[in-house]
């Protein structure tokens, strides 16, 4: 009810002046704090943003693989993110295709848009209206920028984690940096949703496979922390595809590493302790196996069920002795 109360009091404010006619009923109100970056080693590109907003993961974040990434927020323009990747593609450095998206649209001062494509060529803009505390720092690699924050302290801090966290990969870095805008004081109204998004430096044959990590927090009283949570749990897995991925090559010793790890990462996560039991009792290891999915089952005894439909599809090659042992 008071986002409500919140956007009515916006809307009235600029139904009364001259900027009414740039606002349009499909336009969101992603006031908000978000970086796009490059990692100059790998190529990859990625944008991180936070907002008191619903969702702001489906407006402000865009991005293509080869080309460059996009973040458009404030009175969004989702159009910045479609048209300049179409521009960025058609051979326009990034600050060329804002510079000329801006000057198509006349409601330029309520915008603020970041984007960074391939090369690393990387600009800001922030409209002279865009509520305050409102700014943006360009840097090598990288743009943050934010808007109704509650000091002015929130982009020299995101641009300072950002350049402290050289070394890490793309998605920590940016991770880092959303965590220190927060923690200098963020969005005035506090926190609702977040995103992650991060595209390889080039794009391949396989587009589906171009989108490297794309994650979401819609609705979250601390979305951030859910993010970094949905970001280890997408490290754990990524160990688990190598795992799998090790075990086709009959590697076992470096299959029950990328397990361990995976593992490690979620403990608590019975999926990934079944499909390393799994791999252990096709690797002739029923013993081990066993005693792994007698924890699963005390847990959840559907895992059991599940064991005994594996060796119809061939996921399980044990014996009927071995499978007795493994369903007990």
């Amino acid at each position: 009810m008071m986002k409500l109360i919140f956007t009515a009091a916006i809307l009235l404010v600029y139904m009364n002046n001259s900027f009414a006619q740039f606002f349009k009923k499909n336009e969101s109100f992603a006031h908000t704090f978000s970086i796009v970056a490059r990692d100059p080693q790998t190529g990859e590109m990625a944008v991180g943003v936070q907002s008191h907003w619903f969702s702001v993961g489906t407006a402000v974040p865009w991005g293509e693989a080869g080309v460059g990434v996009v973040a458009t927020q404030s009175f969004v323009n989702k159009s910045y993110g479609i048209k300049g990747l179409e521009l960025m593609k058609a051979g326009k450095t990034a600050p060329q295709a804002l510079k000329e998206l801006l000057a198509q649209d006349e409601g330029r001062e309520v915008r603020q848009v970041a984007m960074i494509d391939a090369a690393g060529n990387v600009n800001a803009y922030t409209g002279k209206n865009c509520i305050d505390f409102a700014s943006d720092i360009v840097g090598k690699n990288f743009s943050v920028q934010s808007n109704m924050m509650l000091n002015d302290k929130v982009c020299p801090a995101m641009a300072k984690a950002f350049q402290l966290s050289d070394g890490k990969p793309l998605a920590e870095r940016i991770m880092a940096a959303l965590q220190a805008a927060q923690a200098a004081g963020g969005d005035i109204r506090g926190k609702q949703s977040a995103a992650l998004l991060v595209v390889a430096g080039k794009s391949s044959s396989q587009p589906w496979n171009d989108r490297l990590i794309d994650l979401r927090v819609d609705d979250h009283k601390s979305p951030l922390v859910e993010l970094e949570r949905l970001l280890k749990l997408f490290r754990a897995y990524g160990h688990m595809d190598k795992g799998d991925l090790a075990t086709e090559k009959n590697d076992m010793k470096l299959a029950m590493q990328e397990y361990g790890t995976a593992m490690k990462l979620f403990p608590a996560n019975l999926e990934m302790q079944y499909w390393t039991a799994i791999t252990l009792a096709n690797n002739k290891k029923v013993k081990e196996a066993s005693v792994l999915l007698q924890k699963i089952y005390t847990q959840d005894a559907n895992w059991r069920k599940l064991t005994k439909r594996l060796p119809k599809v061939n996921l399980l090659t044990v014996s009927a002795s071995e499978l007795k042992e493994l369903v007990r």
